[in-house]
């Protein structure tokens, strides 16, 4: 069963199981301000998980609390005031903090959607040189819940990340590179980066072979956007 319909939700429509709520239906934009927005998710995991109390209730959540800048917000406060609701109502569970996912479509806020249509707009960016974001393949969030779910990683919270961070110099040079095409920019000394620590991920990309980090960038950005 998969609860909602953007970027998460449709890159589990062919891995669904009867077994299994994927709740990818919540708060998106980690802007939001709105109480109502953020008591529209807790109704419906609350009305969700009393529906299918017999199921694995598996939740997205977000990378977003281990960043020093935004651990106060209230999108982060929310996710994380849903991680406790749902250790306390669900019989199993399984939460995901993911960090940026890339895949088709999804909110234009996403780094790399903002970052696609500004150059695409010809729009100057400023770049903060000393930030970094986790960037990771909405395909390979898929392929690791599976690995959890079949290994039975149950009533547990897991990072679900990249292996290294990008610097946003990084990311936009790679654009220019695969689109061929000078970005404008604007670079600012400011911008903050934080690390993840990651388990089954780690082993995952390990595996598969996916541990060069220019390649990864490479791959995703003409995957979704050449």
């Amino acid at each position: 069963m998969i609860v909602g319909n953007g970027l998460l939700a449709k890159a589990f429509q062919n891995v669904d199981r009867s077994n299994v709520v994927f709740f990818a239906s919540g708060v998106s934009n980690s802007l939001e301000t709105r109480a109502e927005e953020f008591a529209r998710e807790k109704n419906l995991i609350l009305e969700t998980l009393a529906q299918n109390s017999d199921k694995i209730f598996v939740y997205f959540s977000t990378c977003s609390i281990y960043d020093s800048s935004k651990n106060t917000s209230l999108y982060v406060n929310h996710k994380l005031n849903m991680e406790r609701l749902i250790e306390k109502q669900a019989a199993s569970f399984l939460i995901v903090r993911v960090s940026n996912a890339v895949g088709f479509g999804g909110n234009p806020n996403l780094l790399l959607n903002y970052l696609h249509q500004a150059i695409q707009s010809e729009t100057c960016i400023p770049i903060h040189i000393q930030a970094t974001r986790n960037l990771i393949d909405v395909d390979d969030i898929q392929k690791i819940v599976v690995l959890l779910l079949d290994s039975n990683c149950i009533n547990t919270t897991e990072n679900l990340a990249y292996l290294h961070e990008f610097s946003i110099v990084e990311i936009v040079e790679q654009f220019e590179k695969i689109i061929q095409k000078t970005v404008q920019k604007s670079l600012v000394n400011q911008g903050q980066s934080y690390s993840i620590h990651l388990n089954k991920a780690k082993e995952y990309f390990l595996q598969e072979r996916k541990d060069n980090k220019e390649s990864y960038l490479h791959s995703l950005i003409t995957k979704y956007y050449s």
